[in-house]
């Protein structure tokens, strides 16, 4: 509004730019500090949702995401998801061919496990379905059943969202680019630095070991190689 009157003549400039604007705090990440504290709170639900806490935290899927999961979506042979629709305001939403988001996730060997412990049902499609085999509603099923695993394990509270920085948490530790980790979880690699870039200084320790360790074999297959 300021710059348009500077524009029309009403301002001689604008006295906003006068204000400073300093980058907001960071708002810190509620994670899981291990993987035994993830198979804590799955414990806690019943064969129902007891997959929900190991796949969220294995793929870093956003909650409507997994909730909008279909049996489809699952590869087992090539051990992958396939991210096609996300279920936000009461609807599904298809992901466009040029959406970053439609996209295909990995699936570790423990979240293939837990799929596989889950209870089959043949009367609807969706992965994680609700009691009458809809998507899950997931403000009630936080407060219905998040909310009472988390305290029964004994942690401090946290979202379900806590089980998609769990995964760019871990997943930065264990050396894991910012480029590679925003291709698997549908963002950008600028919005990946702005919200998790402070966990990386713990992982540069291990990129440098992985380095190293891949020049020491290149090196020791050179030198085989001249001696042969």
């Amino acid at each position: 509004m300021l710059s348009y009157a500077v524009a029309v003549k009403l301002l001689d400039e604008n006295p906003a730019k006068l204000i400073a604007n300093p980058e907001p705090k960071r708002r810190e990440l509620r994670v899981f500090e291990t993987w035994a504290e993830v198979e804590a709170v799955a414990d806690e639900f019943d064969r129902r949702y007891r997959a929900i806490p190991i796949v969220g935290c294995a793929t870093g899927l956003r909650p409507g995401e997994w909730i909008a999961l279909e049996r489809r979506d699952v590869d087992y042979r090539d051990s992958l998801f396939h991210v096609r629709r996300v279920f936000t305001d009461g609807r599904v939403k298809m992901y466009g061919k040029q959406d970053g988001s439609l996209r295909t996730v990995p699936l570790p060997e423990v979240a293939l496990e837990a799929l596989d412990a889950m209870p089959r049902r043949i009367d609807t499609p969706l992965l994680f379905p609700a009691p009458r085999g809809d998507h899950l509603n997931l403000h009630r099923w936080r407060a219905r059943e998040w909310n009472p695993a988390v305290r029964a394990a004994g942690l401090e509270h946290r979202p379900p969202y806590a089980l998609r920085h769990t995964f760019a948490s871990f997943a930065i530790a264990g050396g894991a680019s910012l480029f590679v980790l925003a291709r698997i979880m549908g963002t950008s690699a600028e919005q990946l630095d702005r919200t998790y870039g402070h966990l990386l200084p713990d992982s540069l320790e291990t990129v440098r070991v992985a380095f190293d360790a891949f020049v020491s074999g290149e090196r020791g297959q050179l030198r085989a190689d001249e001696r042969g």
